[in-house]
């Protein structure tokens, strides 16, 4: 058995990835394949990649998020795209700001998205196996398709609102 050791370099080179890629993030699957039990990723997102909000499926059980580098937001909307919650996320403790965490786990069904509020900002992801690409990971109908000309938009809308929590 190899023993996978995830330092900087393997960070490092994974926000580069991020950065040369036209959507601006990066996963990086831990798991060996899809029939895993636990499905673990790294995913470097810079600030101006947009995930369209989405929600998963019973079947696909909840996603499991903590901050490896940089600071994001995890932003929960309501079924009409209303922000119900904004959890800031970061790997550095923050004195100046205690309600940020370390990690967040959101369930299934849960409309969410996540946003890097830096540069360089990684992300460690857990959900349970198996997987299955094909099961439909649902777009919030009341958000831009990404890529789409209403995303840049739609991104600085979350930003400010995220920004307005504090």
């Amino acid at each position: 058995m190899t023993l996978k050791v995830f330092a900087a370099e393997y960070l490092d080179d994974l926000v580069r990835q991020a950065i040369a890629s036209p959507r601006h993030r990066q996963h990086r699957n831990i798991h060996t394949d899809y029939t895993d039990r636990c499905q673990r990723l790294f995913n470097a997102i810079e600030p101006d990649s947009y995930l369209r909000p989405h929600r998963h499926g019973p079947t696909q059980g909840a996603e499991t998020m903590f901050a490896v580098r940089g600071l994001f937001a995890l932003v929960v909307f309501d079924d009409n795209g209303e922000i119900e919650q904004v959890q800031r996320i970061s790997a550095v403790p923050r004195l100046v700001d205690r309600n940020i965490a370390v990690g967040a786990e959101t369930p299934p069904g849960t409309w969410h998205t996540v946003v890097s509020l830096e540069s360089g900002s990684v992300l460690l992801e857990v959900k349970a196996g198996p997987f299955d690409p094909d099961a439909p990971k649902f777009p919030a109908p009341w958000a831009p398709e990404e890529g789409s000309a209403e995303s840049s938009a739609y991104l600085g809308k979350l930003i400010a609102a995220i920004n307005a929590t504090g």
